[in-house]
């Protein structure tokens, strides 16, 4: 395969790869009944006028299988930080122990469990539609290699296999990735 051809497909092998990523970041955010640190990563806290990670201004911990547990590294930022999980999109309810806070997660009914994995189909119906339109970007990019005559009509067609092998693979890894979330959410 040509140079050009070998950059066309580890462009879109690469923002494939980006899009499964992304989507396994969006699951994370995407609670289950179980506690885990990785729930509080994207909240963001004000750390002396800049908007920080939590995981950058105290320490996360699981304390139990519904608890977890915040010790800030310094203890003038634990009402910060309580504000900043009670404002998230979580719909968590901090509790101020002085110099660290408990956060319970609630008990997740059977509703919610079907709501969030409608949520998770939808992120999951997102991926998949991102990987396609980069399919489209690259065979758009072959396309136009073949008009400036830079790759044959044969090269062409070689790579648009080889994108569209690549396109079933990142389809199945959100498709795998769907399923473990799935199974995730439905546990009791």
């Amino acid at each position: 395969m040509s140079e050009l051809l070998e950059l066309v497909k580890k462009d879109a092998e690469e923002r494939m790869h980006k899009s499964v990523d992304a989507l396994k970041a969006e699951f994370v955010k995407i609670r289950t009944g179980r506690a885990h640190t990785s729930l509080l990563d994207h909240v963001k806290v004000d750390y002396y006028g800049s908007e920080v990670p939590l995981n950058q201004a105290a320490n996360v911990t699981v304390l139990d299988i519904r608890t977890l547990g915040v010790s800030p590294w310094e203890k003038n930022m634990v009402g910060k930080i309580e504000k900043a999980i009670r404002d998230s999109d979580l719909g968590l309810n901090p509790t101020n122990l002085g110099d660290t806070l408990r956060v319970p997660l609630p008990p997740m009914t059977e509703d919610r469990r079907r709501e969030l994995v409608r949520v998770v189909k939808h992120e999951t119906e997102t991926a998949r539609v991102a990987i396609r339109n980069i399919r489209r970007d690259a065979n758009h990019e072959l396309k136009n290699l073949v008009k400036d005559k830079e790759i044959s009509e044969d090269d062409e067609r070689r790579a648009e296999e080889v994108i569209q092998k690549l396109t079933d693979k990142y389809v199945a890894k959100v498709d795998e990735a769907l399923a473990e979330k799935e199974a995730e959410l439905m546990e009791v």
